[in-house]
């Protein structure tokens, strides 16, 4: 089993510790505000490739580059001015945004798969520091197996990685519980390729321009978390449901009682007051929760698909999509 560090117990210690094995080219698990990520080195491809190898990652899927702050994300990437506006907004914090690659980067093409652009973003707390100690980027999706539910906690990575994993950085619970939006600018156009833990809605309250969706039939990956079939249990998932059928778990919210409920293997609310914000905080946690119980499937209720109900909903449809 891996080795659990606390982050808020002795934080220099575990930073250290940290940024040894990072430097010996083993991943990391660190927690970061939206996930926990599963992190290494973005310029070293023995690194790398331990990362898709661990995760059972299509090589195809890049992975995020998570930096100190937008200095250190200067130096590898090329900011247009909106995009630069939107970081100077929105960093630290779980905003994601994919940009042209500077030619001189020491950012390793496997973390890109194959594009010229890479992914990047500037995380708070215990996980900026690390990269400042380390003084590198570090790549870091989420760390969990690819395709299965998103970690929000150490002991979710723990149980899910088990003798793969060296080192599990311990900061708590990841407080936003959803993965980084994803924004591209395009010219004057501003793409959501994946919402997350930040609301398009307050980009375009900040910034004055609207977010356009993309079309999701037509969509190439150019991002993480673009593939159809994501963050999946193991039991299949129902989604918009009215009732409960015998043996499921129910994943209810805002305190509304579904139809069947006492023939429920198990009930759970993502938020009773109706809190998206809440929701977004338990939803991978209740997932894995759900699937513990070996349950034939798991029902979800209807989650307004305002604010980051989008993201939710976003979730849930990857985790009941077909699996191939």
């Amino acid at each position: 089993m891996a080795d659990i560090v606390d982050t808020r117990t002795d934080a220099q210690a575990a930073l250290a510790r940290a940024a040894e094995t990072l430097g010996r080219g083993v991943p990391v698990a660190i927690p970061t505000e939206t996930v926990y990520g599963l992190a290494a080195d973005a310029t070293n491809p023995q690194a790398i490739t331990r990362i898709y190898e661990m995760k059972g990652r299509p090589r195809f899927n890049p992975l995020i580059c998570h930096m100190a702050d937008l200095a250190m994300a200067e130096k590898h990437a090329v900011f247009d001015p909106l995009s630069r506006r939107i970081a100077e907004a929105f960093w630290p914090g779980p905003l994601t945004l994919i940009l042209p690659i500077r030619p001189e980067s020491a950012i390793h093409p496997l973390v890109r798969a194959g594009l010229d652009t890479v992914g990047i973003r500037v995380p708070s707390g215990i996980a900026s520091r690390l990269i400042s100690t380390f003084g590198h980027p570090l790549a870091a999706p989420s760390a969990n197996t690819s395709g299965r539910i998103s970690p929000t906690s150490a002991h979710h990575v723990a149980e899910d990685f088990g003798d793969k994993l060296e080192l599990v950085l311990d900061g708590g619970p990841a407080t936003v519980g959803l993965e980084s939006t994803i924004l591209k600018v395009e010219g004057e156009t501003i793409r959501l390729l994946r919402p997350g833990g930040l609301d398009a809605a307050d980009v375009e309250r900040v910034i004055g321009r609207p977010v356009l969706r993309n079309d999701k039939a037509g969509a190439t990956i150019e991002a993480p978390g673009m593939m159809a079939s994501h963050y999946a249990p193991d039991a299949p998932v129902r989604l918009d449901a009215s009732d409960v059928r015998p043996g499921e778990v129910l994943i209810r919210f805002g305190g509304k009682a579904l139809a069947g409920e006492d023939s429920a293997a198990l009930v759970l609310d993502l938020s009773p007051s109706g809190d998206l914000a809440e929701a977004a905080t338990n939803l991978f946690g209740y997932m894995k929760q759900a699937d513990a119980t070996g349950a034939r499937s798991i029902a979800f209720s209807p989650i307004p698909a305002t604010g980051l109900g989008e993201a939710i909903n976003d979730r849930l449809q990857r985790a009941a999509a077909p699996r191939g």
